[in-house]
């Protein structure tokens, strides 16, 4: 026993859950499984654990003392952590240099707990669902520029390096972002950081309606403003058990006007923002309607609770994202209308996240198909009590799983690591 205690990997008495302390116990303990066909559930701090399909494993690796900043360099625009490191520490490293993470990290803890849980690094690479600067900064794909991990196998393979411009062999982080640990245990992410901006602000339109917005967004995203945040958030639709509450959840901000809200961000230097602010209000042609416009602090605030979702703050009915062309969002607006629900738009009309009360598999499969029609993809995100679970959680057509189900076979052949999170048989 006293052996057993001084292993490194020694949990008491719940030996299926191991919780690692470097990259060769992770390595290891995979190959272990591997040649006993063992399978695993990987996590962290268990912020986004709930999305995806549920798994049922024989063990799991719990990464949520695999932490730390391994290299930081301000100066190269760039941040090397270990995969349990909590998003929040990153930031707070990150605001000594005034940087940042660019792609506006979620926070999903007030979705599923009722309160602040960031999670980790390796977590967001795992599930790659960005914020409201997605207009601008890209995915979180597009500012990871290497990782570390270890496959299926036992194998501890790295991808990309601490530079941008590092283009040598196949850019697996790519494909690693969004897999929700299907295809390896990361062990150590390197994120680029780009320079904090020095103002924000934000120009709110009031008591448009959907296709106004849309026409707005169309707009703004076509003016030299350079937006960088897009949303509006209807506060008259009516869903019998629905709680989201958008005149709530904004009700301490600078709104100057009742209604609709339709925002529209600006970032950057103050005398570039405020010349862009101005601007973007002669472009639009706005004059007539009611307007307010958010100082630094307050758009902050404003932007935080879009980012993380504060208006469904431990909502326990089904949460759903979807995506579609931002020309197909006035068409998806109508289809909702019909299915009784509560949902804001980001993303200058291509990202709705929806609220339903009494949802169905069979509603949930309809909802997809027309989906699919208009060229998106929707997720089931958080299930209520009354839904626990759906046969597909995601969204792909025959080909692109035939591809993943080939890609999942090359990095983990006998399929131990989350198996059927995602789809299936993958």
């Amino acid at each position: 026993m006293e052996e057993k205690q001084n292993f490194q990997t020694f949990q008491g008495s719940n030996s299926n859950v191991i919780k690692p302390q470097n990259e060769l116990e992770v390595s290891a303990i995979i190959k272990e499984c591997y040649d006993s066909g063992i399978s695993i559930e990987l996590y962290g701090k268990g912020s986004k654990r709930n999305i995806g399909k549920p798994t049922e494993t024989e063990r799991a690796l719990d990464f949520s003392e695999f932490v730390g900043v391994n290299e930081y360099l301000p100066e190269e625009l760039y941040i090397s952590v270990k995969p349990g490191t909590p998003i929040s520490l990153i930031e707070e490293e990150l605001k000594k240099n005034n940087q940042c993470l660019a792609f506006e990290p979620i926070d999903f803890g007030y979705l599923f707990l009722g309160k602040s849980n960031y999670g980790t690094a390796a977590g967001h690479v795992a599930c790659n669902i960005t914020g409201p600067r997605r207009l601008s900064a890209g995915s979180i794909r597009d500012h990871v520029l290497g990782f570390r991990g270890v496959n299926g196998r036992g194998e501890i393979i790295k991808s990309g390096g601490k530079v941008v411009k590092n283009v040598t062999g196949y850019d697996l982080s790519k494909i690693i972002c969004g897999s929700y640990g299907t295809l390896v245990a990361l062990t150590e992410v390197t994120f680029k950081v780009l320079p904090s901006f020095e103002l924000n602000k934000t120009l709110v339109i009031h008591g448009l309606n959907v296709e106004q917005a849309s026409e707005l967004f169309e707009k703004s995203l076509s003016s030299p403003n350079n937006i960088s945040g897009a949303s509006f958030l209807p506060i008259d639709l009516k869903c019998e058990g629905c709680t989201m509450n958008i005149e709530k959840t904004f009700q301490l901000n600078d709104l100057k006007h009742g209604g609709s809200i339709t925002a529209l961000r600006i970032e950057g230097v103050k005398n570039s923002v405020e010349e862009r602010i101005n601007n973007l209000f002669k472009d639009l042609m706005i004059s007539s309607f009611e307007t307010s416009t958010l100082d630094d602090l307050q758009s902050k605030i404003f932007w935080n609770k879009i980012k993380n979702l504060e208006m469904f703050l431990s909502n326990k009915n089904n949460i759903l994202r979807a995506v579609v062309p931002p020309s197909k969002c006035v068409l998806f607006s109508y289809l909702l209308n019909k299915l009784q629900c509560k949902y804001f738009i980001d993303w200058a009309g291509s990202l709705f996240w929806i609220e339903v009360h009494d949802l169905s598999e069979e509603m949930f499969d309809n909802l997809r198909k027309k989906v699919i029609k208009l060229e998106g993809y929707i997720s089931m995100i958080k299930s209520s009590e009354n839904l626990p679970s759906v046969e597909e959680v995601f969204t792909i057509n025959i080909d692109k799983f035939n591809i993943s189900q080939n890609i999942k076979k090359s990095f983990d052949p006998k399929r131990i690591l989350n198996p059927g999170k995602m789809y299936t048989g993958i």
